[in-house]
């Protein structure tokens, strides 16, 4: 608040003017009001639901009344009806100012109060109001009428804002300066609970003692002793339920505290009362109230969860409610109602949540409606079946028209029609049900309004009723609507003149008619289509089928002609495409019926010349010249050229061309024609029938002519005859043209010549070569003999020519792998690293792979150097994470007592040397690391080197190491804890026991941890699967936080990051899909684009608002928004599995294999929501509606996501979550039904992601751990845990161990006996540091090295565990097949060693001697097996054979297949260890990253402390004393007063042990210290100095801050601590 310290800013004691004076009581008073202005603002928004204007615009906007008859409204609805409220959306007000009905609205409210029993002291004039003449008065019975109605349970308690708001300056002024205008006095709103308890007409005296026992009572805490002093008759409180008294006492102790902490804040402390600190009687009744109206709403809730009527009305008619209008009758309406208004809440919600009582009584009033306007339907419709029984229409048609009944309107000029179908209706099923006269009602209706339509010739009507649902036609099609009005008028027409009621079933016969018509016309239309369809298509065969349509109209189509038809139509369409441009172009169905006409045609001309060729052949055949030129003449066949004189010319050309093509047993009968379109036509000889596609299995007539053939014929033969005669007229021109033509012919013929020898080239050299081949042969031959006869020579001669070549390549070859010798050496080494990758894909996969691959591997199993070295490292950096971890904490804490030492200081107006002192301990805090307080006193505390302390700090690693690798100990201690426990335990104890999970290890324990306890909840709590949806359970919630933040958070921001800023990027997105709120914007827009005030009404329900296009349009718009932005936040989340957490996704299969358990009857999509729960709505769900809360984006330093982009997010969400949870839209949202079909396609997608998040693979696969983990770690596991922390998990564990271990043999027990009780700090830390009384235990930690003590590796195998000797005989083996050859493990165990063997077995034991010395004490190895490694072979052989003896016993291992089971336990550890060092290198990695960004926060906060330290040196700047008074020469002042003095003050109280009247003779001497802020205390007693006290003004501060009011100095004088600051800044601080 800029103005409230304007009045304080100067010290007390400085002497102020009287106009200041009085300008700062003003400033006061103004506050004050402002805030009860306030308060009164919040109350009423509360009640009514809206918000209201800013305090200083609340009296204005008070004057109309309208908010006043509104609040009336809310708690007297029958006094003030909203339908009196003049201007109740105060248009009117807002255009011309007050009106005289204003005052109306006023009168009601007044009206109103007085009926509920207002004392009349508080009420207001209405010219108070109307006039503002007195609002201080108005707004101060508001107060009143909170708290009365507060103790009548109608409405919240009214909230004290003093001190906790701000207002402007110029606020403040504005208001001082309203309230010196008229001259008014605040009323004291401090006494109205009095006043009210003085309205009671019973005994003012008893009813303040009562109250006043009650607040004792609440202050003691006892809810028993608190119940009883409520049943005091004289407190005159009712409804008090004695089960409820804890919550009684529970809520009183709250509201008590509140009141007195907001006493605290107001300044006029010499004007309160007892009760501005003290409950009155009636904020006592109102909190009783609550928790009734509270306690009778959750057995409402409970009964609606059982679904039982007859305990839902018991509890609505609980008294504490007040409900009204309850009927014992519609207790199933109750149950209807409620039941759907509970599920619309939690859907809003996002979780289940109690109704309030306001809801309730809305929802019974729903009930009551709903019931009675079904009893009234009921009735209505039993009168409408008498009146149908009775056959008067009349009386028929009125009982229709009755609104009780919930029929469609009724037409009475038609009421024949209703009696006659309804009767029809009656005696066919019987009395009719109001569905059914619904419907049939609905359809008669539609039938008369047809007819009416028909008879005025009302197309548009007409066609409107024909096209309702209501009329029940069927196939009724919007292009026809003029055609069935004429079919429809012609019908009436055909009845008559006057025309008559044409029936439904006239109607609907008429529809089908016109639509058959239409029918016929669309199927002709759709075979033309076809056709050109089949024409693109190529298809002879569908073009046939397309001109067989009936629809099609064509005549005279015939099979055979079908690849015509089809040939020509195509050739059609392409012509009339290339005529019109357009290549899309379709043949008409006239176009088409000409082609099939010209394809007739055509048939028919190819057919008579088909025969006529025909003929021809057969003419010639039968070898008649004159039969042959006879038919040659047939104008069919169309041959040119034929001349009579050529006739036996033409029968030997044509017989001689029969010939030629003779072929013998050429019996085909079918004929080949080409047409001159180049088209075939198929022409049987036998048949004489032809066709235009070749038959199938058709062979040609080879021996018949064509035409072609014919026409060649009879033109050569005409050509010869023309030539003939030519050349008889030319014979000696002919002679010489011979002779020239013979000297051509025999130079061609030489050239032919010529060229076939330059051709053939190659074959005559052949030939050439083939002859001298053949010299060759008989030359080889005669060699051969001679070789055989001299054989042995030449076999000798050969043998050193061999010798000779096959040295020479060896030579050749040397030299050049001499030259290459590198190269050699890399494909050598790819061969061996091939060989050895072969083999480790064996080891790897192979179940059981072979003892000759384990023995190539074996060394990998030995620790390096390099290996001891990085464990080294990783241990040092976790324990620095920790550290650092710690020690930021520790800064953060010291910042906050920063922030409290300097609000301490502006409040109090101390000095600043604490402050000083404690940023310079700080300050040495971040340079030391704060090592002074995390270290323990090592010469005296738990580390110190003695036995006692040695044993107790292995006790509490022992006892550590069983709770952190038995889980089933701290899942029973969480359940054993109270819940607002379990958070602060887990994360400060179980935690830090787990290293907040840094390595593979804890996170493999961490993880067992969750499952033990998960999986013993749902055993023990969880009674169906839904009850985790429901509920809160402790592990899942402690879960979720764990994963949602750190890594989990990173995953988060990796799946939504981009998704979420897409949507806040995108300025112009709109989500609503609210009607109403959709249709209030347009309404808005639309006033401001024309500045003129819209003629519709602001306020329609859904339904109204749905009924407008525009909103409708709008709608559509923001569901496909909505649609579009919920497709990519469920890409990005289905696509991301494998970005969740593991530990996340772990605990889903856990929790889904933990359900199917204990519930085999539930369904798979039961558990499926359930899981689906867990990873959506508790993990993604909040980082979708709340991004900015879980950095998922980035935000400027201040900024806030804007409303409607948090709307968007919030719209997505509830879209996912309805998907996830497979709930579909219904209700209120049925608007939003059109989004089911996709919530449940979305449903199916997410319960495949569900699925593939469950297939995860176990903990122990993952981080390749065992039972044997912890024996083979070089490393043993190190904790850091605070002494407060241990004594802590300590006491917890003493608390509950025979719950935790109820087994008495369980080594928990054994544990916690040995440490002994519970230890003491100087126990723990040592003597010195506690003994400093500024030590706190959180800040002081102790690291614990975590041993079992139940392991048992000892060297003696007769003593070890069955764990220890499989590990001491692998060991051993390991050792044995390194240095023995063999092929399995007896061969292995059966070969004796050799001296070299023994050698180098020796030097290795002893480098590894050597190294196991040097290696850090955290990091060496068990003292068992270094004992086991350092024997020589031979033992180790006979060790090895006996152990295996032991564990075949055992059942471990079989002698049968060659101890094959250690084996491949070996290769197991081969793998594990190969695995381990890339997992270690990566968690070195990842915890150098984590230890940067805990530096980058150190830094931070180091930051933070050099900016306090500006401020503390700016403040000590402005408040440091002046130099004239303050001298560093001069001596301090001191103050000398006696007992009596002090006691007269009232900062002395009492001095034990001595009487007041010796007061006198005891002086005290106050001198300040060297430093600001100390002070030196000495006590004499009759002038014999007695003890001196130093005292610290910051300690005092502190006190007076914890609320200490009394302290003792000297061990005997009690001292006032408020009255000695008074002192001390009086004196000294000169403040």
């Amino acid at each position: 608040m800029e103005g409230r310290g304007t009045g304080k800013g100067r010290a007390v004691y400085e002497r102020l003017t009287a106009e200041e004076m009085d300008e700062q009581r003003r400033q006061n008073v103004a506050y004050q009001y402002l805030c009860r202005l306030e308060e009164a603002k919040r109350w009423m928004e509360a009640c009514l639901k809206e918000e209201l204007p800013s305090p200083v615009e609340l009296e204005e906007s008070l004057r109309n009344g309208v908010l006043l008859a509104k609040l009336g409204h809310c708690f007297a609805p029958s006094v003030v009806p909203l339908k009196k409220i003049y201007d109740v959306e105060q248009l009117r007000y807002q255009a011309t100012g007050l009106h005289f009905r204003h005052t109306d609205n006023i009168n009601f409210w007044l009206s109103a109060i007085a009926h509920i029993g207002l004392p009349s002291t508080f009420f207001p004039e209405t010219t108070d109001i109307y006039d503002k003449k007195n609002m201080p008065r108005v707004v101060y019975c508001i107060h009143a009428l909170s708290l009365f109605l507060f103790r009548l349970g109608l409405a919240p308690q009214i909230h004290d804002l003093y001190g906790k708001v701000k207002f402007t300056e110029e606020e403040l002024s504005n208001m001082a300066s309203e309230l010196a205008k008229y001259g008014l006095q605040l009323p004291a709103f401090s006494k109205i609970g009095g006043i009210l308890a003085s309205e009671l007409s019973v005994d003012e005296a008893a009813v303040h003692a009562a109250v006043l026992a009650i607040n004792e009572a609440v202050e003691r805490g006892v809810a028993k002793d608190t119940f009883a002093a409520l049943q005091n008759p004289n407190a005159l409180l009712w409804n008090l339920q004695e089960p409820l008294a804890a919550i009684y006492q529970e809520l009183l102790g709250l509201a008590k505290m509140e009141k007195a902490a907001n006493a605290r804040n107001h300044d006029d402390r010499e004007s309160q009362d007892i009760y501005d600190c003290y409950l009155t009687q009636a904020e006592i009744q109102g909190n009783i109230n609550h928790v009734n109206v509270r306690g009778a709403l959750e057995v409402i809730d409970d009964a609606l969860e059982r679904q039982n009527p007859e305990a839902l009305l018991e509890a609505l008619q609980d008294p504490a409610l007040a409900l009204q209008w309850v009927r014992r009758d519609f207790a199933d309406w109750y149950l209807e109602q409620l039941s759907s208004d509970r599920e619309q809440k939690a859907q809003e919600l996002g979780l289940v949540e109690l109704l309030e009582k306001d809801e309730v009584q809305a929802s019974v009033a729903a009930a009551n409606m709903k019931g009675d306007s079904h009893q009234a339907m009921l009735r209505a419709v039993h009168r409408i079946n008498k009146a149908i029984q009775k056959g008067v229409a009349a009386d028929t048609v009125k009982e229709l028209m009755f609104p009780e009944a919930q029929l469609p309107p009724v037409h009475p000029f038609a009421a024949a029609v209703y009696q006659q179908e309804l009767a029809v209706l009656q005696k066919q099923q019987g009395e009719l049900g109001q569905e059914e006269l619904f419907v049939a009602v609905e359809m008669l209706s539609a039938v008369v309004l047809i007819n009416r339509a028909l008879e005025a010739r009302d197309i548009p009507g007409f066609w409107s009723i024909l096209m309702s649902p209501a009329t029940g036609l069927v196939n009724v099609d919007g292009e026809s609507a003029q055609r069935y009005f004429d079919a429809l008028v012609k019908l009436r027409q055909g009845h008559g003149v006057d025309g008559a009621f044409l029936s439904w079933n006239d109607l609907q016969a008429t529809v089908n008619q016109v639509n058959a018509q239409v029918q016929e016309e669309a199927e002709r239309v759709l075979a033309v289509s076809l056709i050109n369809e089949a024409l693109d298509q190529g298809s002879s065969e569908k073009t046939l089928s397309a001109l067989l349509l009936p629809a099609a109209g064509l005549e005279d189509v015939s099979l055979p002609i079908a690849p015509r038809y089809h040939l020509l139509l195509v050739a059609a369409k392409r012509q009339k495409a290339q005529v019109t441009g357009d290549p899309g172009a379709v043949l008409w169905l006239d176009e088409i019926c000409q082609g099939v006409v010209q394809a007739n045609q055509d048939t028919n001309t190819a057919q008579r010349m088909a025969l006529g060729v025909a003929a021809i052949n057969q003419a010639i055949k039968e070898g008649k010249a004159t039969q042959t030129l006879r038919v040659l003449g047939n104008p069919a066949v169309a041959l040119r050229g034929v001349v009579p004189d050529c006739a036996d010319s033409y029968q030997q050309a044509l017989e001689g061309a029969v010939a030629k093509k003779q072929r013998p047993g050429d019996t085909a009968l079918w004929v080949q024609h080409d047409m001159k379109d180049g088209s075939a036509y198929y022409f049987h000889l036998q048949t004489f029938q032809g066709t235009w596609e070749q038959p199938i299995g058709c062979h040609l007539n080879t021996s018949h002519l064509s035409r072609e053939e014919i026409q060649s014929a009879v033109t050569r033969i005409t050509a010869a005859h023309d030539r003939q005669q030519l050349w008889k007229a030319n014979i000696d021109f002919v002679i010489q043209f011979q002779a020239r033509l013979r000297g051509f012919l025999v130079r061609q013929k030489f050239i032919e010549r010529s060229h076939f020898l330059r051709t053939w080239l190659p074959a005559v050299i052949r030939i050439q070569a083939h002859w001298r081949g053949y010299r060759q042969r008989k030359i080889y031959l005669k060699q051969l003999r001679y070789f055989k006869a001299n054989l042995d020579a030449i076999i000798k001669i050969q043998a050193w020519v061999r010798m000779w070549a096959v040295r020479r390549q060896y030579l050749s070859r040397l030299r050049y792998f001499q030259e290459n010798v590198k190269s050699i050496v890399k494909i050598q080494a790819f061969f061996r690293a091939r060989k050895t990758h072969d083999d480790y894909q064996l080891l790897v996969h192979s179940a059981h792979p072979p003892l000759s691959v384990v023995r190539r591997f074996a060394h990998l199993l030995s620790q390096s150097p390099q290996d001891l070295a990085a464990e080294a490292d990783l241990l040092k950096l976790q324990e620095d994470v920790v550290r650092k971890i710690r020690s930021n904490q520790q800064l953060e804490q010291d910042l906050n007592l920063m922030d409290l030492k300097i609000g301490l200081l502006v409040k109090n107006r101390i000095t600043l040397q604490e402050v000083v002192s404690h940023y310079k301990k700080l300050t040495k805090k971040n340079k030391e690391q704060l090592s002074d307080l995390m270290v323990l006193d090592k010469q005296k505390g738990l580390k110190s080197l003695s036995k006692e302390k040695q044993q107790k700090l292995e006790a509490y690693q022992h006892l550590f190491y069983l709770l952190q690798t038995q889980p089933i100990y701290l899942a029973r201690l969480i359940f054993q804890m109270p819940q607002n426990r379990t958070t602060q335990f887990m994360e400060s104890v179980i935690f830090s026991l787990y290293n907040y999970a840094s390595n593979h290890r804890e996170a493999y324990l961490l993880l067992q941890l969750f499952k033990t306890a998960l999986q013993e909840e749902i055993a023990l709590k969880v009674e169906q699967p839904q009850d985790v949806v429901t509920g809160n359970p402790t592990v899942v919630r402690l879960v979720v936080r764990f994963y949602r933040n750190g890594r989990g958070q990173s995953a988060l921001r990796e799946i939504l990051g981009r998704v979420i800023q897409d949507v806040l990027e995108d300025k112009a997105l709109s989500i609503h899909t609210d009607p109403v709120h959709l249709y209030k914007t347009w309404i808005n827009q639309t006033e401001a684009q024309t500045g003129r005030c819209s003629h519709l009404s602001y306020d329609v329900t859904p339904e109204q608002a749905l009924s407008y296009p525009e909103v409708q349009r709008r709608l559509d718009i923001s569901l496909r928004n909505l649609l579009t932005v919920t497709d990519k936040f469920l890409i990005a989340i289905t696509s991301s599995v494998d970005q969740i957490p593991y530990g996340m996704r772990y605990v889903a299969k856990v929790l889904k294999t933990a359900l199917a358990e204990k519930f085999p009857n539930a369904t798979e999509s039961e558990v499926y929501k359930v899981v689906g729960n867990l990873l959506y709505y508790r993990f993604l769900n909040p980082a979708v509606v709340a991004p900015d809360a879980f950095d998922i984006v980035a935000m400027s330093v201040g900024g806030a996501l804007a409303s409607p982009q948090r709307h968007a997010l919030g719209a997505v969400a509830q879209l996912l979550q309805h998907a996830a949870a497979g709930k579909a839209f219904s209700g209120e949202s049925q608007h939003l039904r059109v989004l089911n079909d996709y919530l449940a396609e979305t449903h199916l997608k997410f319960r495949k992601f569900i699925c593939r998040a469950c297939q995860v693979p176990e903990p122990e696969e993952r981080f390749a751990m065992d039972e044997y983990s912890d024996m083979v770690a070089v490393a043993k596991p190190v904790v850091y845990i605070t002494v407060g922390e241990l004594i802590n998990t300590h006491k917890l564990l003493l608390e509950h161990q025979d719950w935790i271990a109820p087994n008495d043999q369980d080594p928990l027990h054994q544990l916690l006996e040995g440490l002994g009780e519970l230890p003491t700090i100087s126990d723990l830390i040592g003597e010195n540091i506690a003994t400093d009384g500024q030590v706190d235990l959180s800040n002081l930690e102790v690291s614990l090295t975590l041993t079992s003590k139940f392991e048992g590796l000892e060297a003696d195998a007769d003593d070890t565990s069955t764990r220890s000797l499989l590990l001491s005989t692998k060991q051993m083996l390991v050792d044995l097949i390194q240095f023995h050859p063999g092929d399995s493990v007896q061969e292995v165990l059966s070969l004796s060693a050799s001296g070299e063997q023994e050698a180098a077995h020796k030097r290795l034991m002893w480098r590894r001697q050597a190294c196991e010395a040097q290696t850090p004490e955290p990091l060496r190895r068990h003292c068992s097996l270094m004992a086991h490694s350092l024997l020589p072979l031979a033992e180790k052989q006979r060790r090895v054979l006996r152990n295996l003896r032991r564990l075949e016993g055992l059942g471990l291992v079989s002698a049968r297949n060659g101890y094959q089971a250690l084996v491949d336990e070996l290769a197991k550890d081969i793998c594990n260890q190969r695995r381990h060092r890339q997992r270690r290198k990566a968690e070195l990695l990842r915890l150098q990253a984590v230890f940067q960004g805990l530096s980058a926060k150190t830094t931070f906060f180091e930051e933070q402390g050099d900016y306090y330290s500006q401020y503390i040196r700016a403040c000590l700047d402005h408040l440091a004393p002046s130099s004239k008074s303050s001298g560093k020469g001069k001596k301090q002042p001191t103050l000398h007063y006696t007992a009596a003095q002090l006691l007269e003050k009232g900062v002395l109280l009492e001095i034990e042990d001595l009487p007041i009247s010796h007061f006198r003779n005891v002086i005290f001497d106050i001198t300040a210290g060297d430093e600001a802020g100390k002070f030196e205390v000495s006590a004499k007693f009759l002038g014999v100095d007695m003890e001196r006290f130093q005292l610290h003004y910051q300690d005092l501060l502190q006190l007076q801050y914890e609320g200490v009011a009394v302290m003792k100095l000297f061990r005997k004088a009690r001292v006032n601590i408020n009255l000695l600051i008074f002192l001390l800044n009086k004196k000294f601080l000169r403040k």
